[in-house]
């Protein structure tokens, strides 16, 4: 299988004060070009901690992490932003969209670090995509929910990624538009795209080829999911 991302037997201890807390207890998870896995785990699982390594903002205190082929684990701050830019496309439950700037910029600005010339193109090309070609010069105030997600959405494809890191991608919308969000990331991955996506809900997991389900920092479950 060709792998995009692998982890081997992850650990994460954060120190406070003279107390050290694991929350990642030594995770091991592949993850192969064009598969849509869902991750799953109640608080204190290391759900978001895992999400946030996988996302290189965050580095393992022990384990291996092999990201397209590069190994992760030990880079420093600079070359781990690189390969985040790179490889990773991020799509947040709060969009994280500039308000200051319009839905064409806010899609373009990830290029800012890349040789790319045709970068407005591009943008634009996504957003047409995603069904935002009559709003490029829209700010994030002036859309809706739904319109805000499918801009942050064309925004994580801009780099071509490797890997679609969706955290919570419904947790901000109403059902009906979080379904269209929903429907919109079955496209992107019945087009090849490699999704990991962070969910609570079993419904919105079931969407996904593997459900991986975290426990006490550990993998409790690895496999397909359905939802009676």
């Amino acid at each position: 299988m060709d792998l995009v991302l692998a982890l081997t037997d992850v650990t994460k201890t954060y120190q406070l004060s003279d107390l050290a807390v694991p929350v990642l207890r030594g995770v091991s998870l592949e993850v192969g070009r064009g598969e849509y896995v869902a991750l799953m785990g109640p608080s204190g699982s290391g759900k978001s901690t895992l999400m946030n390594i996988i996302g290189l903002l965050d580095e393992p205190s022990s384990g291996e992490y092999i990201l397209d082929g590069e190994d992760a684990s030990s880079l420093g701050d600079v070359q781990r932003a690189a390969l985040r830019n790179r490889t990773i496309g991020f799509v947040f439950q709060t969009f994280n969209l500039l308000p200051r700037i319009n839905a064409l910029q806010n899609v373009e600005l990830p290029l800012t670090y890349s040789d790319a010339t045709d970068t407005r193109a591009r943008a634009a090309a996504l957003l047409e995509r995603v069904g935002m070609s009559d709003r490029l010069d829209h700010l994030p105030q002036q859309l809706s929910g739904g319109q805000r997600q499918r801009v942050a959405i064309a925004r994580a494809l801009v780099n071509d990624p490797s890997l679609l890191l969706a955290d919570e991608p419904t947790g901000n919308l109403d059902s009906h538009t979080g379904f269209e969000i929903l429907d919109l990331i079955d496209e992107l991955h019945e087009q090849g795209r490699t999704i990991v996506l962070v969910t609570h809900d079993a419904e919105v997991a079931a969407r996904a080829d593997r459900v991986v389900r975290l426990r006490d920092g550990l993998v409790e479950m690895d496999g397909a999911l359905s939802v009676a």
